[in-house]
């Protein structure tokens, strides 16, 4: 319940962020978290309101990255789900989980894409650096 009022507030609140957000899936044809994600989250993830917000982009670990995503750090793993905002990564999940921790660390991703509208981070709110969250990395 928590989680669907948060989100609502997003949705409603952040009109701005809603199409300038994607989240990255990093995936391999090998890869066998990646074939569970998708039989647990990945066909439900296009309805949920986590996509109006990040809409999901399916990349192959192995194909050449476009020029959109020269801002993401490298990727060894897969999967590996990054949360990009404006062409910079927000932050990461690497690996999956499992269902209940995935959903609730994209929560916490998609929180941090929150903003006013001048685009600035509100509330002093931490921007991810690495694996760390950083106020000094923070977009304002």
């Amino acid at each position: 319940m928590r989680r669907v009022f948060f989100l609502l507030v997003v949705v409603i609140f952040v009109p701005g962020s809603m199409n300038a957000a994607n989240l990255i899936m990093f995936d391999s044809p090998v890869c066998e978290w990646c074939e569970i994600w998708e039989d647990e989250v990945g066909i439900v993830y296009h309805k949920t309101d986590e996509a109006r917000v990040a809409p999901l982009r399916r990349i192959s670990i192995h194909d050449p990255r476009a020029d959109d995503f020269g801002n993401i750090r490298p990727v060894i793993y897969t999967p590996t789900f990054v949360l990009m905002e404006n062409d910079h990564e927000i932050g990461r999940i690497t690996g999956y989980p499992g269902e209940a921790h995935f959903w609730s660390l994209l929560e916490v991703l998609i929180g941090m894409i929150e903003t006013d509208t001048a685009g600035c981070a509100l509330g002093g709110r931490l921007a991810y650096v690495g694996s760390k969250p950083s106020k000094e990395n923070a977009p304002c």
